[in-house]
C-alpha cells in the first residue's frame, strides 16, 4: 500500500473519530427515554405524592439587578466568604445574591465579577429556595418575612432564620457556606401546637432563560443530573414539551441543577434519601429545578429535619472531586461534561494543570505539556521517522519502477510491495503516530473548552486568552483597520503559523507518486490553517509547538540513518 494513501485514510479516520463519535454513540447506546408520567392540570406544580410547592407568577418587567437588591436591603443577610459575595433575602429565605470574586465577565480590568445568583424581578433572575409543603396549616411561603439570629453570613458564622406561623408550629432553616461554593441547608420544623401534623421539606432553584453557552453534541448545558447510576443530560426544549407536570424522576444518591459551560447550580439531598424530583417549566422563560422529601408525621411536642446541599459556583474540577469525597456529593463531577474520553482526558486536565500551578503561565505549561507527550511518543516516532527515512532511500527505485510500469498498474503494484519486503521498509508504520495523536489532541480539546481552570488565562503579548480564538489577524492589517473580519476569514499568527510547520513537515515526508496525491498534501496545510482559526490559541499554540518538535526529530533522524547518508553521498559522486 502507497504511504501517502495510508496517510490519507489516517486523517480521513481521524476526522471520522472527533466529528461522528457523539452521533454513533449516540445510536449504539442511546440514551434511556425518561419514564412515562400522568399529567396534572393547574398553574401549581405537584409533585408525586406531595403537597403543592408555591410558584410564584414571573414579573411583567425585569428590573436591573442593583435596583431590586437596593429596594430589599432591610430584609438582606450578607454572604461574604474569600471567594464569593452575595446576601440572602429574608423574604422567602432565599439565597438570590452571589457573584464569584474570582472570575470576571470578560478579560478587561473594568470587567464584573461573574454573578450565580439574582433576584427574582430581574432579566437573570436565579435562586435557591427552601420551604414546607403541609395542608392543614399554614406554612411558610416566597412572601413570608423570617427572623436572623446574625448580621452576616461567613464560613466561621452560619445564620439561622425562623419564624412561627401562630398555630403552634415553628419553622426554622440554618444555612452554612464554606470558603468555597457550597451552601449546607438545614430545615427544621417543631410541632409545639397539640395536635399531629405532616409535612414534607422542599428545596428549588428557579432560572430564567437558558444558558447562554450554547448546547451541542460535544458540551451540554441546560438542565442535568445524577440519578440511576448515571447522568443525565436533558434538553430544554424537552422541559417546555413535558408541560405543567415537567420531567420527572426520584433521587436516591445524585443531585440536580441547571448546568452551563463553566458554571453551575445544583441541589444535592441528604445521601440515601429517596426523594421525587422533577424540571418544570415556568411562565416568563423560567425552568425550576425541585425536589421533595418524603411525607413525616410530626407529634406533638416533636420536631423533624433534614439537609441539603446548594452548590452554586464555577466547576473546578479538583473541587467538584473534594466535594465528593469529603461531602459525599455522589458524582457531583460529572456537571463536568468530559464525555466517553474522561479517561484519558482527565490525566491530561491533570499534567496541566500541575504544569500551569508550577510555572505560573498556562502557554508555558501547553508548550511543557507538548514536550512531555512528544517526550513519551518518542520511541514510536523514531520507528515512524525510520520508516519515513526508509521510504525516502527507495524513492529511486519506486520511481524506475513507476516508469517501467507505467501502463500495467497492477504490476507496479506487485513490484513496489516487492521493494517495500526487500528494503524491509514499512508504509503502515507512519500511521500509528497520527492515530495516537488523536486521543491528545481531543483531551486536549475538551480540557481547553471545559476547564473553568484555564479560562482567560494568557500567555504573552498579544494571547491574553487561550481559551479563544488567535485574535491577532493580518486580514485587518493586525487590528490597524476598523473592522472586525467574519470568523472563516479571522485567521490569526498562530493558526498561519501551523499551516508554515505543517508544510515544512509534509516536505520531509517521502514524496507521492501520485501527482493528485502530491496536489492533496501541498494544499492540505492551508486547508488546516483555515479549519482551525476559530479553534481555542491553546490548542492551536500546542499544535504548532508539536509541529516544529517533530520537524525537529524528524531531521535529526534523517541525519543519522546510514540509508539517506549513503543516498546523499552517491547524489555528490
Amino acid at each position: 500500500m502507497d504511504s501517502s494513501r495510508n496517510m490519507i485514510l489516517a486523517i480521513v479516520l481521524s476526522a471520522l473519530v472527533l466529528i461522528g463519535w457523539s452521533f454513533l454513540s449516540e445510536q449504539i447506546a442511546p440514551t434511556p427515554p425518561e419514564p412515562e408520567v400522568a399529567l396534572s392540570d393547574g398553574d401549581d406544580v405537584t409533585l408525586p405524592g406531595s403537597e403543592t410547592v408555591p410558584v410564584t407568577e414571573a414579573p411583567v418587567e425585569a428590573l436591573e439587578v442593583a435596583s431590586v437588591l437596593g429596594d430589599s436591603q432591610a430584609n438582606r443577610i450578607a454572604i461574604e466568604t474569600p471567594r464569593v459575595r452575595g446576601s440572602v433575602n429574608l423574604r422567602g429565605a432565599r439565597i438570590d445574591d452571589l457573584v464569584l470574586l474570582d472570575y470576571n465577565e470578560t478579560n478587561d480590568e473594568d470587567s464584573p465579577p461573574v454573578r450565580m445568583l439574582s433576584p427574582e424581578g430581574t432579566e437573570t433572575s436565579n435562586y435557591a429556595h427552601f420551604g414546607w409543603a403541609s395542608q392543614g396549616i399554614e406554612a411558610p411561603d416566597g412572601d413570608t418575612i423570617w427572623q436572623a439570629d446574625g448580621e452576616r453570613l461567613t464560613p466561621e458564622s452560619p445564620l439561622t432564620l425562623s419564624w412561627r406561623n401562630g398555630t403552634g408550629q415553628l419553622f426554622e432553616i440554618t444555612i452554612e457556606v464554606d470558603a468555597d461554593f457550597l451552601f449546607t441547608v438545614g430545615q427544621r420544623i417543631s410541632n409545639v401546637g397539640s395536635d399531629v401534623i405532616s409535612a414534607r421539606g422542599y428545596a428549588l432553584v428557579t432560572r430564567t432563560g437558558e444558558s447562554p453557552d450554547p448546547d451541542t453534541w460535544l458540551i451540554h448545558t441546560g438542565p442535568a443530573g445524577f440519578w440511576n447510576d448515571e447522568l443525565n443530560p436533558i434538553d430544554f426544549d424537552d422541559v417546555r414539551e413535558a408541560g405543567a407536570t415537567g420531567e420527572r424522576f426520584s433521587i436516591a444518591n445524585g443531585w440536580l441543577g441547571f448546568n452551563d459551560k463553566y458554571w453551575l447550580t445544583a441541589l444535592v439531598p441528604t445521601s440515601g434519601t429517596s426523594v421525587d424530583a422533577a424540571f418544570i417549566p415556568l411562565s416568563g422563560d423560567r425552568y425550576q429545578a425541585v425536589f421533595t422529601n418524603t411525607e413525616t408525621v410530626i407529634p406533638a411536642g416533636r420536631a423533624v429535619s433534614t439537609t441539603t446541599h446548594f452548590f452554586a459556583g464555577a466547576k473546578e474540577t479538583l473541587l467538584l472531586e473534594r466535594y465528593e469525597a469529603e461531602q459525599g456529593l455522589n458524582q457531583i463531577d460529572l456537571a463536568i461534561d468530559w464525555g466517553w474520553f474522561y479517561w484519558f482526558e482527565l490525566p491530561i486536565f491533570y499534567l496541566l494543570h500541575w504544569l500551569f500551578q508550577t510555572v505560573g503561565n498556562f502557554g508555558v505549561a501547553i508548550i511543557l505539556m507538548t514536550f512531555v507527550v512528544r517526550g513519551l511518543m518518542f520511541p514510536i516516532a523514531q520507528k515512524q521517522f525510520s520508516s519515513m527515512a526508509g521510504m525516502r532511500a527507495v524513492q529511486p527505485k519506486m520511481k524506475e519502477i513507476q516508469e517501467r510500469y507505467k501502463d500495467d498498474k497492477p504490476k507496479m503494484q506487485e513490484q513496489v510491495l516487492a521493494l517495500y519486503k526487500r528494503e524491509k521498509v514499512n508504509p503502515l508504520a507512519g500511521c500509528l503516530p497520527i492515530f495516537l495523536q488523536i486521543p491528545i489532541f481531543y483531551a486536549l480539546y475538551k480540557v481547553l473548552m471545559l476547564s473553568v481552570e484555564m479560562r482567560h488565562e494568557p500567555f504573552a503579548l498579544w494571547l491574553q486568552d487561550l481559551s479563544a480564538p488567535d485574535p491577532l489577524t493580518p486580514v485587518n492589517l493586525f487590528g490597524l483597520l476598523a473592522f472586525t473580519p467574519p470568523q472563516y476569514l479571522a485567521i490569526g499568527i498562530l493558526p498561519i503559523l501551523l499551516g508554515i510547520t505543517m508544510w515544512l513537515q509534509f516536505k520531509l515526508n517521502p514524496a507521492q507518486m501520485d501527482p493528485m496525491q502530491q496536489k492533496i498534501f501541498g494544499i492540505m496545510p492551508w486547508v488546516f490553517m483555515f479549519i482551525m482559526a476559530p479553534f481555542a490559541a491553546g490548542l492551536q499554540l500546542y499544535w504548532v509547538t508539536s509541529n516544529i518538535l517533530t520537524i525537529a526529530q524528524q531531521k535529526w533522524l534523517y541525519s543519522r540513518d546510514p540509508r539517506l547518508k549513503e543516498q546523499a553521498k552517491m547524489a555528490k559522486e
